[in-house]
């Protein structure tokens, strides 16, 4: 059992190494949003919101994500890795998901005004699993947090 008591290479667990990464945003006042790309119950890229840092509204976690683990395989298809990611990706990282063919898709708190869902799930390849709700608490629990602190 690893530090949180969630089993090794279960989706809590790679939840909460997204998470790990939502709070490096956090810290870095970046909307909190972290991904994790596992291949074969492996990490292969890990990413959060660069958006600001980088001057850059494409800069989200999963864009990050998407890139990395892509560099780290020599190509561009994630059809056999599992994206996690804190929240309910937007059009545009479910439109790059889609280009990437990703495996599988684990998200944890849905995003109700600009997550995916307010299209359809036709923006993912037809052969993607989603799975949401994995440490969804969690996830929102972080974000509330950070909207909170700027509203004071």
């Amino acid at each position: 059992m690893n530090q949180k008591n969630y089993p090794i290479f279960s989706h809590e667990f790679f939840m909460n190494e997204a998470l790990k990464e939502a709070q490096k945003a956090f810290d870095r006042d970046e909307v909190p949003v972290g991904a994790v790309v596992v291949s074969n119950r492996t990490i292969i890229a890990r990413a959060h919101n660069l958006t600001e840092m980088l001057h850059d509204v494409t800069a989200h976690a999963e864009m990050q994500a998407f890139t990395a683990a892509s560099g780290y395989l020599g190509g561009k298809y994630l059809d056999e890795c599992t994206l996690y990611v804190t929240l309910e990706p937007c059009v545009m990282c479910a439109g790059a998901a889609f280009w990437t063919q990703l495996g599988t898709l684990i998200f944890g708190a849905s995003d109700e005004k600009r997550g995916f869902h307010l299209v359809n799930h036709l923006l993912f390849h037809p052969k993607t699993e989603i799975v949401s709700g994995v440490l969804a608490e969690q996830s929102s629990q972080l974000l509330k947090q950070f909207f909170k602190s700027k509203r004071t």
